[in-house]
């Protein structure tokens, strides 16, 4: 198959990925001073990890939550709400984007996601892969560098070439964050793929956001 025709769904609006978006427009030509596509990938990438707080509590899943016009107007996101942005951004100034869902395990301040959730395991974690250079690349704009700083660990680097998917260690040498399994790759948000994941494995958790609308948040 034609390597251009095949990156062409990477590359299109869906309700999601609202390309057209005149807050997403501005926030893009706001970042751009031309470049290659590397470099393009990398000040998107550095723009919108520092650009939104992470916060791994505000999980959305209603179509509207997740689409870029509603996630350009916050200040915070989860970890697939500031993937979303990164494919978006990506996809305008032409570079192949999709979102990719893993679980994975967290080793800092774990204690109210446990008593939340009931384990220390995140899931769906989300990250983007881009088509950079003839292959796809991993980058994960999750952490921004003041809760990175805060938790003492060294802000997650992307420079276009190497996958950039997580802070194996913090800086004092102990474990911060391991991928236990990987569910694919996806050209539109899989909504239905991360609902049954939730469900499946925050049952009492995804009863509440149901019957609540929001998750209802437990002190450790």
């Amino acid at each position: 198959m034609d390597q251009t025709l095949s990156m062409e769904e990477y590359l299109k609006p869906t309700a999601f990925y609202e390309l057209s978006d005149s807050a997403l427009l501005s926030f893009v030509n706001g970042v751009m001073k031309g470049g290659s596509p590397v470099e393009k990938a990398v000040k998107l990438y550095y723009a919108i990890r520092d650009g939104w707080r992470y916060d791994p509590y505000q999980i959305k899943l209603e179509p509207e939550a997740l689409k870029v016009s509603t996630l350009m107007a916050r200040s915070d996101g989860h970890c697939i709400d500031k993937a979303i942005l990164l494919i978006a951004a990506c996809r305008v100034v032409g570079i192949p984007a999709r979102l990719c869902l893993a679980k994975v395990r967290n080793h800092i301040a774990a204690e109210r996601m446990t008593a939340t959730f009931g384990t220390d395991e995140l899931v769906p974690h989300g990250y983007a892969e881009l088509w950079l250079n003839g292959k796809w690349v991993k980058a994960t704009p999750a952490f921004n560098k003041e809760l990175c700083d805060r938790l003492g660990v060294a802000p997650l680097e992307f420079d276009g070439h190497s996958d950039s998917l997580f802070q194996e260690f913090d800086q004092s040498g102990g474990t911060f964050m391991e991928y236990l399994d990987e569910y694919g790759a996806f050209a539109d948000v899989p909504l239905e793929r991360m609902r049954a994941l939730m469900q499946r494995h925050y049952p009492e958790a995804y009863e509440n956001y149901l019957k609540h609308g929001k998750l209802i948040l437990k002190e450790a």
